[in-house]
């Protein structure tokens, strides 16, 4: 009985189609029942991902990009990757992006993990991996993510072999350029260096040599110092309360 009760409770939750308008609270309830779905609310609208998610279109790029990230916070304590994480940015945007890197909140970072386990705020970083997504990417996502302060955002498109890196500064977007060792290198992440052609390419080896140089940096261990003593500080405080 409390099968067959279950069930037609969960028959009875619509689900999400793509154009839906719906308020974070009814999207995350239809979510919650739609397993293996992948959908995102971006300004109050449904978004349905789309779905086989293709090797060489999405899959491996994405786990390069995670492996280059992952890298990364092994060399830096205080910062944290979540992968495809369900981002509650305001009641009517809550986006699914395919990577995030953040400071943790209690060293001074600008998004937490709440008490149902979901992440909030605005992160620091914000990767996307776009094929068939890069129009909602450097679009309605585009746009919420600036409104919002997220201060980088990576879109690395597929199908161009081209990875645009957005930072913000007084309130818009531009591109960061690379240096002449043909580098970009993150202002909100000393160390992270990035070798955009190496990455397209698939040359895991010379991405991964760029981006040791950038953890061997001085920048880098300055960086690392200062999270330490953000921690440290936070901890006075809590123990003062």
């Amino acid at each position: 009985m409390t099968t067959t009760i279950h069930s037609a409770a969960t028959r009875a939750i619509p689900e999400l189609e793509n154009g839906d308008r719906l308020t974070r609270a009814e999207f995350e309830r239809r979510y919650e029942a739609m397993p293996g779905v992948r959908a995102e609310l971006i300004e109050g609208v449904v978004y349905i991902m789309a779905s086989p998610v293709r090797a060489f279109r999405h899959s491996q790029p994405h786990s390069h990009l995670v492996g280059l990230l992952f890298t990364y916070i092994i060399a830096t304590p205080g910062v944290q990757l979540f992968d495809n994480p369900s981002l509650r940015i305001d009641l009517d945007n809550e986006p699914q992006p395919d990577v995030v890197l953040s400071i943790e909140s209690a060293r001074g970072g600008r998004s937490l993990i709440s008490a149902d386990d979901y992440l909030e705020g605005s992160p620091e970083l914000v990767a996307e991996v776009a094929s068939s997504s890069a129009s909602i990417d450097l679009g309605a996502k585009f746009l919420v993510y600036r409104r919002h302060g997220i201060g980088e955002y990576l879109v690395w498109r597929v199908l161009d072999r081209t990875i645009d890196w957005f930072v913000l500064r007084d309130g818009r977007y531009g591109q960061l350029a690379p240096d002449s060792d043909g580098l970009r290198k993150s202002p909100t992440f000393p160390g992270l260096w990035l070798d955009s052609e190496a990455l397209t390419a698939g040359d895991l080896p010379k991405m991964i040599a760029a981006l040791n140089r950038g953890l061997a940096s001085p920048e880098h261990a300055a960086f690392v110092e200062g999270l330490g003593r953000a921690k440290a500080d936070q901890a006075g405080l809590t123990e003062q309360g």
